[in-house]
């Protein structure tokens, strides 16, 4: 009875919320679940879409396995850009679950729906068209993977700059298995996760988890009452059924997930004083006064997938992964982050994806590979109002006197249809010596309306609003489509002068179709021909924006060395990023003479992206305290010189290019720990600590001080017991020790003199990173 006694205690900790979970770049070894310690050259990815020794990759791989995160307390993917070099991966500014994603200095911060995303986020090898809902929580993962590079050759789509494959965890086929992880930490940090999984017969298994993650806010809304800012209210939910597999040749997996985020909205801190109410500073950054909270923040994300692999022969298998997706946010935007009515934005984003991905693969002694179709059919809209604060000296001479409720509305829509034919294959001309090439072609489809009107009702109905708008002027009603046909190669050529050493030099080429500006105004078109006037054609140029492309030259390196004590991955690039996609928005005037909200939409001529990528893995000492003991070190390295060569912007046209820098591309990312396993209690003790740096990073384009973060540390720390077999873990764990505050993104409606271009009040906006937080751990698994 003794076993089962700990193991009920166990079970009483886990259920008591005691946290797995804790954030530490001391654990970020990457190793696979199970293989030893010594043993990193083994390492299993897939970015290939074939099972590989990371080792034999000859792509810029960093790889997570399932044991890595939970040792690293990793809480959701933005946390693994601190483990990955060159990496971004964070929340959108002003939203909970919308990411900003930036691999290598591609990538994209808008998450309005003219844009697609630099980065490509997969879920089970499903693509995520959009960014509303991709802040994933990690649990009951396998791994993670990031594809640093353009992957278009194996990747459905948007890999221009990169990839972040989620690897749910596979159910076991020969036992019932419960998983119990719970969390309990500062600022009301309070969480719990239960997975179960069940074999039915030989061939079919069922599973699922649930989550409930939740976290008080790290400051207040000192102006609305009983609301927090940066809290956290999500419940998930996963659910599997798999068939075959377990040595039948057909394995299909369907599974769905569900995810909905009711957290209060997540308002930034002025860092200017009100320029009419005077409304100091506040001293806690995390704290707020804003006045917007309709619509109430809700966050609704789910979808359902079928993978379905068959083994056609020894050397040939199919795949199909089918996949439908949909989500919606309704978020409140307090611009100005003030109680009154000056630059908020209620918003609604809808999503829906309809994909189909078929591949055909090849394993033979000589040659591997694979061709594929993908197939996407994705809805993308969204629709705002834009509040504003004026005087009756603000308004036209013809109106008199203040509005009773301006309102400067936008709705996009954009539909894409896309397809794509692509293939890889490697050849091994001897044991050493082995080519890869591959290429993909691409159509590519755009259908956008795009809608701005002047309106006098205050808050539209969607939005909470209770009188039908009044709409005053239309400023644009535009109608447009657009197809982009591009072929994209990839060739690498590498050598393995033994079974643990690889060199390789690889060529890619990287292609994101264009679009239109779902926020544009057609009234700001320039008139081609003023004697006509303004044209359809006009406003369609001035709306539309061009593809943007990249080629891509890397060398690398990838080794085991002393005994497999030192795995190293060295990388060097050099990319050619043409007609670079530049979002943004800026005060404006709309069709009434009203300053409004307007989208601009930028293609910079030609940027240059360099820099070199180093990871490290190194066991300093073996069985130092007792037999299985370990003293380790982990490092990565990232530095990247990214330089506008050619930016044409302003009327007129001119070369701006020494004027504008690359946002959220820090010049120097670098992270390293210290960690060491004893064994103790029947187990290990697993402690570690480690520093994570990122330089001076801006914000947009253009600098601007007052958003640029300089640069910054943060330290973390961890100890952890896991007792043998793994079936329970207990620990303590620290994020952000020395409690950083630094900016991750912001808003600014400011000109070079200070004064506002849109509002009254003025809009200098920051968000921050989280501050300290202390995490108590508990895990259990039956």
């Amino acid at each position: 009875m003794r076993p089962f006694a700990r193991r009920l205690r166990t079970a009483i900790c886990a259920t008591s919320a005691l946290s797995l979970l804790a954030f530490t770049p001391a654990a970020f070894a990457q190793q696979d679940e199970g293989a030893s310690n010594d043993d990193s050259a083994e390492i299993i990815v897939t970015a290939r879409r074939r099972d590989e020794r990371l080792i034999d990759v000859p792509i810029a791989v960093t790889a997570l396995s399932a044991d890595t995160l939970s040792k690293a307390g990793a809480i959701d993917i933005t946390d693994v850009a601190n483990m990955a070099p060159n990496t971004t991966l964070e929340n959108s500014r002003g939203t909970n679950s919308t990411l900003t994603a930036f691999i290598r200095g591609v990538g994209q911060q808008d998450p309005v729906p003219g844009f697609e995303a630099g980065i490509g986020i997969y879920l089970d090898d499903v693509y995520l068209n959009r960014p509303q809902g991709a802040v994933l929580d990690i649990y009951d993962v396998e791994r993670i993977e990031v594809l640093r590079g353009p992957q278009g050759t194996l990747y459905g789509r948007n890999t221009i700059g990169g990839a972040v494959k989620y690897v749910t965890r596979a159910l076991n086929p020969d036992s019932p298995e419960l998983r119990i992880r719970g969390t309990l930490g500062t600022y009301k940090q309070a969480d719990l996760v239960v997975t179960a999984s069940a074999p039915i017969s030989d061939i079919v298994r069922v599973g699922g988890s649930v989550a409930r993650l939740s976290r008080g806010g790290f400051g207040d809304n000192l102006n609305i009452k009983g609301l927090e800012n940066y809290n956290k209210d999500v419940w998930a939910g996963r659910a599997t059924v798999e068939m075959g597999g377990n040595g039948a040749p057909v394995l299909i997996r369907i599974s769905g997930d569900y995810t909905r985020d009711k957290s209060d909205p997540r308002n930034g801190h002025r860092l200017i004083p009100g320029l009419v109410s005077g409304a100091p500073v506040l001293d806690n950054v995390y704290d707020t006064r804003a006045g917007l909270n309709d619509p109430r923040q809700d966050v609704k994300a789910y979808g359902l997938a079928m993978n379905v692999s068959a083994e056609l022969s020894d050397t040939v298998t199919l795949r199909s992964i089918s996949a439908w997706r949909k989500d919606t946010s309704f978020t409140p935007i307090d611009f100005d982050a003030l109680p009154s009515v000056d630059v908020d934005v209620p918003a609604v984003y809808r999503n829906e994806q309809l994909s189909q991905e078929f591949q055909l693969l090849y394993e033979g002694d000589r040659l591997h590979g694979l061709v594929g179709f993908y197939y996407l059919d994705a809805k993308a809209a969204t629709s705002f109002d834009v509040l504003l604060g004026l005087t009756g000296a603000a308004l036209p001479p013809a109106l008199g006197g203040p509005l009773p409720g301006y309102n400067a509305y936008t709705a996009g829509d954009v539909r894409t249809k896309t397809w794509s034919v692509f293939g890889d294959f490697t050849v091994d001309f001897t044991d050493q010596l082995s080519l890869s090439v591959g290429g993909r072609y691409t159509n590519d489809k755009r259908n956008a309306f795009v809608y701005k009107a002047t309106r006098i009702s205050g808050l539209s109905p969607e939005f909470g609003g209770t009188i039908a708008p009044i709409t005053v002027a239309t400023s644009t009603n535009f109608r447009g489509d657009r197809t982009f046909k591009e072929f994209t190669p990839r060739a690498s050529l590498s050598f393995k002068p033994d079974a643990d050493n690889m060199v390789y030099a690889s060529y890619s080429k990287g292609f994101k179709g264009g679009g239109f500006d779902p926020r544009g105004s057609g009234s700001s078109a320039p008139i081609s021909n003023p004697a006509a006037g303004r044209s359809y054609q006009d406003i369609y140029d001035y709306l539309a924006f061009e593809p943007e492309k990249v080629d891509s030259y890397e060398i690398g390196y990838k080794g085991s060395l002393l005994d497999r004590r030192l795995t190293l991955s060295l990388a060097g690039f050099y990319m050619d990023y043409k007609d670079v996609q530049i979002p943004g928005s800026s005060a404006c005037i709309d069709a009434y003479g009203l300053p409004s909200f307007c989208g601009i939409t930028t293609n910079a001529g030609k940027a240059r992206l360099q820099g070199i990528e180093a990871e490290a893995n190194a066991i300093l000492a073996r069985d130092f305290a007792g037999a299985g003991s370990t003293f380790r070190f982990n490092g990565a390295l990232g530095y990247i010189d990214a330089k506008y060569k050619r930016f044409i912007a302003g009327n007129p046209p001119a070369d701006v290019s020494n004027l504008r820098t690359f946002q959220n591309t820090p010049k120097w990312t670098a992270m390293g720990s210290l960690a060491a396993g004893i064994p103790a209690m029947g187990g290990i003790v697993d402690a570690s600590t480690g520093l994570t740096y990122r330089s001076k990073t801006h914000q947009f384009e253009v600098p601007i001080p007052a958003l640029d973060q300089p640069g910054y540390v943060l330290w973390d720390a961890s100890l952890v017991w896991t007792a043998d077999g793994g079936d329970y873990s207990i620990g303590l764990h620290g994020k952000n020790l020395t409690d950083k505050r630094y900016i991750t993104s912001g808003y600014n409606y400011q000109n070079a003199a200070g004064a506002s271009t849109l509002g009254l009040e003025g809009v200098l906006t920051a968000f921050y990173g989280n501050p300290r937080q202390v995490f108590v751990t508990c895990t259990v698994k039956f």
